[in-house]
């Protein structure tokens, strides 16, 4: 095989970058999105064709004055979004007219013009809004069966408003708040910035979602009354806010599930009676209920009103879920070939809220190089199909939650597998093991849980190094915390995952234990989480052993490289290698990353990262031979209700011969 060594330097990382930039550029460009429109997501453009029966119209916005309130004119219009439904005359087109009208002027209002005017042109004829209707309806009754009415709104905006006097006042005396109680960064208004009605609701809002942070759940701070002078093109406001006392929570009260023991959705409830009352802790009440699988909806109600304690009730109402679920999964990877995934899943197997997952994975294994397999081919189509290069997993888990109505959960987790890892002229090995583990999870919060278990596993494994047929008993070990503000899509906190298994020495195996330590960190730059820096680090390492390398089962060895560690480099191709290039892994291990998420619009963001990392033969990878790499890139967001989808473009910068230039991920939620 001829390799071609390929060097990644300043300007590659430049190309790389643009293309992200002309990317996201692509998805921005044009008021219109139709152009990208692949499933009728934003609707059609198109002029239903003139009939008798209904009176078909276009429509087009104009602004005099500010032109960047065109969007917000049309995204308020419901004649704009009703287009492809005529009226049947001009009459009831004149109605659609005159309802725009309000949530027209509150747009307008919204950005600071209330001088604004607005007009609708019919051909040459222009009316004021509201429309007189049946001045309107001639003129649009003339194109019946002829053409679409040609519709212009126009927005005369007018001078701009801006705020001259801001305040805010406790609504029970009248008196403006101390900074020490309502720091002044909380309103984010101040004089001379523009009277937008938008800002104003929106510090209306923040001045509520801050005192019910600082523990009074029955705050009320009904929107102000400005006084706005139109000779002088000011405002003035004043925020009446009562805070009310301070609460803690009180009892709580489960209504549902249907299908099991509400003493189950109660022991993930962390609540206690008379701590201090925040929303972050209903959030995470409800994120930790959530977690149960046969959970399907949580809705958290607060009281009205105090208890005689000065706490606040709590009602959760609990929906459940299907109990049974079916699915399955397929791709292709013109680097591995087909995969398939079978799963079956039930989320309440006995009533009391069991999960069991069934699935069986089916891949065409990646070509190992420098090993007895390596009679294992790419994938080069069916013509070549080669049954003997098909891996395979079966897996089992269960888990029994809330114990005897406690916060601990029993784990049961199986596996039988055929796998290869690694692949082309990296190298890789080959296992065949089957084995389980048994485990007890305590939940100590909604953030930490600490874990127990036995493991026994029985197979063996071959690489460069040879074939290690091996016996183990382990105690796993494990503390996790996540004090993160979403699961998929986190711009607050932190996690850290520690696990630790010691295998001692049974069945004549050399013993050794294997740790790692993971954690990751998210910091929002401003209050909305528009840009957000993301972090995450992992150290991983083997000790204890007397066979050294050569002793420790290849599939048990550290491993960097692919989505999860170094973007740009082959899933668990860097590491120590032979001195024919062929990938062994290492006794240690490390990775970091660094990343700005970064929110173009509300739907769309993009991410530059910088990954390195790498694999070492010592059991502590300072000191000790090994491999480091480093990669950068660019990923694009699209945000879902459900959860951030992500495509990222990754480039090694110091390739090795036989590295891809450019590798693509998609991936659901961020990458950490």
């Amino acid at each position: 095989m001829r390799r071609v060594k390929r060097r990644a330097g300043a300007r590659s990382l430049i190309s790389l970058v643009l293309i992200g930039a002309a990317a996201t550029g692509a998805l921005l460009k044009a008021e219109s999105a139709s152009a990208f429109d692949f499933f009728g997501l934003f609707g059609s453009d198109s002029v239903p064709a003139p009939s008798p029966e209904t009176l078909p119209y276009q429509m087009d916005f104009a602004v005099e004055g500010e032109d960047s309130v065109k969007g917000s004119l049309r995204d308020s219009s419901n004649l704009y979004k009703l287009r492809q439904d005529p009226p049947q005359d001009g009459e009831a087109l004149a109605q659609r007219l005159n309802a725009d009208f309000a949530p027209m002027l509150d747009a307008l209002w919204s950005a600071g013009y209330y001088n604004a005017r607005i007009f609708a042109a019919v051909g040459g004829t222009r009316f004021e809004l509201p429309v007189g209707a049946d001045q309107f309806a001639s003129a649009a009754d003339v194109y019946r069966n002829r053409a679409a009415v040609p519709i212009t709104i126009t927005a005369q905006t007018g001078p701009l408003f801006r705020l001259r006097n801001v305040a805010v006042v406790d609504a029970s005396t009248g008196a403006p708040f101390p900074p020490e109680i309502l720091p002044p960064r909380i309103l984010k208004l101040k004089p001379g910035d523009p009277a937008a009605a938008a800002d104003l609701r929106a510090a209306n809002a923040r001045l509520i979602d801050f005192f019910r942070a600082q523990s009074h759940p029955l705050v009320t701070a009904p929107l102000p009354h400005p006084t706005v002078n139109h000779v002088l093109l000011t405002m003035d406001v004043t925020y009446a806010v009562d805070p009310g006392p301070t609460a803690g929570f009180g009892a709580v009260s489960i209504n549902g599930p249907g299908g099991f023991d509400p003493a189950i959705v109660n022991s993930f409830v962390y609540l206690q009676q008379g701590q201090p009352y925040t929303p972050k802790a209903i959030a995470d009440t409800r994120r930790a209920i959530s977690s149960i699988p046969a959970v399907g909806s949580v809705r958290i109600r607060e009281g009205e009103r105090l208890d005689a304690n000065g706490n606040l009730p709590i009602f959760i109402d609990v929906g459940d879920r299907p109990n049974n679920l079916i699915g399955f999964t397929a791709g292709y990877s013109t680097v591995d070939g087909p995969t398939g995934s079978l799963y079956y899943e039930n989320r309440n197997l006995f009533g009391a809220a069991e999960s069991l997952r069934l699935q069986g994975d089916v891949f065409y294994a990646p070509p190992i190089y420098g090993i007895t397999a390596n009679s294992y081919n790419s994938f080069h189509g069916v013509q070549n199909f080669d049954s003997a290069g098909l891996g395979g997993r079966v897996a089992l888990s269960f888990m029994k939650p809330a114990l005897y109505g406690s916060r601990a959960d029993f784990l049961l987790d199986g596996m039988a597998e055929e796998n290869r890892s690694g692949g082309g002229s990296f190298g890789g090995y080959v296992d065949q093991l089957a084995g389980g583990t048994a485990a007890l999870r305590y939940r100590i919060d909604e953030t930490l849980s600490a874990q127990a278990g036995v493991k026994f596993e029985k197979g063996d494994a071959t690489d460069a190094l040879g074939r290690v047929n091996y016996t183990l008993l382990g105690i796993p070990l494990g503390l996790r915390y996540d004090g993160t503000d979403k699961l998929l899509d986190p711009s607050q906190g932190f996690r850290v995952t520690a696990l630790a298994t010691p295998y001692p020495s049974f069945f004549g195996e050399s013993g050794f234990t294997r740790a790692s330590l993971t954690g990751s960190a998210y910091y929002a730059i401003d209050d909305d989480a528009q840009y957000i820096i993301a972090a995450r680090a992992g150290f991983g390492s083997i000790f204890g052993n007397s066979g050294g390398l050569p002793g420790i089962p290849a599939n048990y060895r550290f491993y960097e490289g692919g989505l999860a560690t170094i973007r740009g480099f082959r899933y668990q191709t860097v590491g120590p290698s032979t001195p024919l290039g062929y990938t062994i892994g290492g006794l240690s291990a490390f990775n970091a990353t660094l990343e700005a998420r970064i929110k173009v619009t509300d739907t769309i963001g993009v991410a530059p990262f910088f990954d390195v990392g790498g694999a070492f033969r010592g059991s502590l990878p300072f000191g000790s031979s090994g491999d480091t790499r480093m990669s950068a890139g660019v990923g694009l967001i699209y945000y879902t209700p459900i959860g951030p989808l992500r495509v990222d473009v990754a480039r090694p910068l110091d390739p090795r011969p036989d590295d891809y230039p450019v590798v693509f991920y998609v991936s659901i939620g961020q990458p950490f």
